[in-house]
C-alpha cells in the first residue's frame, strides 16, 4: 500500500510535469522552497496543509489531486479516519472526504479544530467559493476582514478567493467544509 508521502510524491511529480514546470519554477509560483518541493517530490517531506494548497494554486489544480486517489468503490470513514492533513500555524486537521469528480471542482472535509492560532487560508483559485456547516463547538468562520461566528448547526457559504480564516472557539469543534470552483 502506497504511504500519503509516497502519493503526494507521486501527484505532485504527475501534476508538475503536466504543466510544464520545473521544480524552481513550481517553488517560485507557490511560494515554497525549492528544497522543500524536492524533499516532497522525493516522498521524503511531510507537507503542511498550507504547502499543499500553495503547491495546487500555483498548478491550477484542486487539491484533492495532490492527496487523494480516484476510486469507484463505496468509501465509509469514520471519525478519526481518513487522511488528516495538520495546518502549520493552528490547531486545524483537514481530512478529505470526498473529492469531486474530474468533471467539477468540489471536495468535502471534515474539519477539527481547537482553539488557538486561527487557521488563515490565502486565497484560493479564482471562483472558490467554500461552504461551511458547523457540527459541534463554535468558530469565528468567513472572510478575513469581516468574519461570523458559527454555532452547531450553522451554515455560511463565503468566497474562498480571497482571504478567509476559521478560528475555534470552543474544545471540539468539528465542521464539515465543502470546496467548490468553475474549471
Amino acid at each position: 500500500m502506497t504511504t500519503p508521502q509516497e502519493f503526494i510524491a507521486s501527484a505532485l511529480a504527475r501534476e508538475r510535469n503536466r504543466a510544464g514546470l520545473t521544480i524552481s519554477e513550481l517553488a517560485r509560483k507557490a511560494a515554497v522552497g525549492k528544497s522543500t518541493l524536492s524533499q516532497l517530490e522525493a516522498g521524503s517531506g511531510n507537507p503542511s496543509l498550507e504547502t499543499l494548497w500553495s503547491l495546487a494554486t500555483a498548478l491550477g489544480i484542486p487539491f484533492w489531486r495532490l492527496v487523494e486517489p480516484v476510486t469507484d468503490a463505496v468509501t465509509v470513514i469514520r471519525v478519526g479516519e481518513g487522511r488528516g492533513i495538520e495546518a502549520a500555524e493552528s490547531k486545524y486537521i483537514g481530512t478529505l472526504l470526498s473529492a469531486g469528480p474530474k468533471s467539477a471542482c468540489r471536495d468535502i472535509y471534515r474539519i477539527s479544530a481547537e482553539p488557538g492560532p486561527p487557521r488563515k487560508s490565502t486565497p484560493h483559485a479564482a471562483g472558490t467559493v467554500e461552504h461551511v456547516i458547523l457540527i459541534a463547538g463554535r468558530a469565528l468562520v468567513g472572510p478575513i476582514d469581516s468574519p461570523t461566528t458559527l454555532n452547531p448547526g450553522d451554515y455560511m457559504s463565503y468566497r474562498g478567493d480571497a482571504p478567509h480564516i476559521f478560528e475555534a472557539l470552543e474544545t471540539g469543534t468539528i465542521a464539515t467544509l465543502i470546496s467548490e470552483s468553475l474549471l
